[in-house]
């Protein structure tokens, strides 16, 4: 077995891993990066980016059905599934040399492509080195959660991870949870021209705000997707070719294929963190506000960190470990301003405190202004009036934002701008948008904010008019 010394050790090559990677070797740091699987980690493999490519095909495929409001016939699309398969796979062979092995080495990362665990406080070993380092980070992403369902066992059922191998078009998708995932895959199965039903447990994208789920659930009903909430898995079985759910209601769900999506569970079972002095939760490694574990040699981010298990969120979190193990200043990871999309059309966002959590912690402070998307114009001229905007203001200031509607992930990012500086209402409002755009959304509402104070209050009338008698 080799020994190596090094620096900075980092555990798993996903998004945060990655980011780690190259902003301390760019710094100058010896870094050693350690792989066993895919480089690039779900969200390149199994996420975020076969994900969206699958979803821009169905949404190419269903505008084929809105062609008539614009005045243009087309028959109805005729779905290749295997070629929208070979669509998905260009796009990750386009986007794999930026996470591949070849870049980092040229970075000067010593990457192996090996497991690693720790055999102490401050040492990692994998099946041919042993790596003594001052700094460790731990980034190895998370895995689908299986529930335990009777049965499921011995059905060949599908996750995020299996979905991509499929060449043939699912007659009739079960998925099990109606999470992002769930509800991101439902809707592209659908204009893909696959039965869907969603199965889930509780409330259908139960973590946003329930006004704007249900306007996008019922956007989804109405494109023929089943939506079954409030139902939790039973059991499962596979006869004459079909799977076959059941329900805690006693109600029965047939169909084709059977796609997982209740969660996702942290890595975190083969690093023997033990051996370090390194403490877990429930939801993945125990870490304070700058990202340290137990073990102060030792970060930990990302899903692996046990709290928002988003793309962005790693890479946020790579920024703070960063400046940490690299320059050795202290940095603290914030989450009032992380946003969250999911990518539906429309689309749903979110952004800092929900109406509900703002008014539990705000109370009588809190202002809540709105605009729905038919008063824009370039929403109009695209027939992308569904949808809404939502944003929560305490004295002056955003405190959290909600968007269901056309590019909605685009236009949360201007209010985690506002909430991560402090910006209050007034300079969202005295921006300039280009004409027309969706954009002006965002301006407009902020605008609004100020409608009953400048536009219908008394005092203010009463005023012009005095100005108005005075001037020449």
């Amino acid at each position: 077995m080799e020994d190596i010394k090094t620096d900075v050790v980092i555990l798993g090559a996903g998004s945060g891993g990655l980011s780690v990677a190259a902003g301390a070797a760019q710094m100058g740091a010896h870094v050693t990066l350690l792989e066993p699987g895919e480089m690039g980690g779900d969200c390149l493999n199994y996420g975020c980016v076969p994900s969206k490519a699958l979803i821009a095909a169905a949404s190419v495929a269903h505008s084929a059905f809105r062609s008539d409001d614009f005045g243009i016939s087309t028959g109805a699309p005729q779905v290749d599934y295997a070629a929208v398969m070979d669509h998905v796979k260009r796009a990750q062979a386009t986007i794999a040399p930026h996470d591949s092995q070849e870049r980092f080495e040229k970075m000067g990362v010593c990457v192996i492509r090996e497991a690693g665990r720790f055999v102490s406080d401050d040492e990692i070993q994998t099946d041919r080195y042993r790596i003594k380092t001052r700094r460790i980070v731990i980034a190895t992403g998370s895995r689908p959660l299986v529930p335990p369902i009777d049965g499921l066992e011995d059905v060949p059922y599908l996750t995020n991870e299996t979905l991509w191998d499929l060449r043939e078009r699912p007659e009739h998708l079960l998925i099990i949870g109606g999470g992002p995932i769930g509800i991101e895959m439902a809707q592209a199965h659908r204009r893909l021209g696959c039965a869907v039903t969603v199965i889930e447990g509780s409330r259908a994208l139960g973590k946003d705000d329930p006004e704007f789920a249900a306007l996008l659930l019922d956007r989804l009903r109405a494109e023929g997707i089943e939506i079954v909430e409030g139902a939790q898995a039973k059991s499962a079985r596979h006869a004459d070719g079909r799977v076959v759910l059941e329900t805690d209601d006693g109600k029965s769900f047939e169909g084709s294929h059977l796609l997982v999506a209740v969660g996702r569970k942290a890595n975190t079972e083969a690093l023997d963190l033990d051996r370090a002095g390194i403490a877990t939760t429930r939801s993945g490694v125990q870490v304070d506000e700058r990202l340290r574990t137990t073990n102060r040699r030792v970060f930990a981010i990302g899903d692996a960190a046990g709290g928002l298990q988003f793309t962005h969120v790693a890479g946020y979190h790579a920024g703070i470990v960063v400046r940490q193990v690299a320059l050795g200043l202290p940095a603290k990871a914030k989450t009032d301003h992380l946003p969250w999309t999911t990518y539906t059309r429309p689309e749903l966002a979110h952004v800092g405190l929900t109406e509900k959590e703002a008014r539990e912690k705000h109370g009588d402070s809190l202002r809540v202004v709105r605009l729905d998307f038919d008063q824009n114009d370039r929403a109009v001229t695209e027939g992308e009036t569904e949808g809404m905007i939502k944003v929560m203001v305490v004295r002056g200031r955003p405190v959290g934002a909600s968007i269901v509607g056309a590019q909605a992930g685009d236009l949360i990012a201007l209010w985690s701008l506002a909430i991560a500086n402090g910006l209050r209402m007034s300079q969202i409002s005295s921006m300039v948008a280009p004409y027309p755009t969706l954009a002006e959304i965002n301006k407009r509402v902020a605008g609004a904010y100020y409608t009953p104070t400048l536009f219908e209050n008394d005092t203010v009338k009463r005023l012009v008019r005095l100005v108005q008698r005075r001037l020449p």
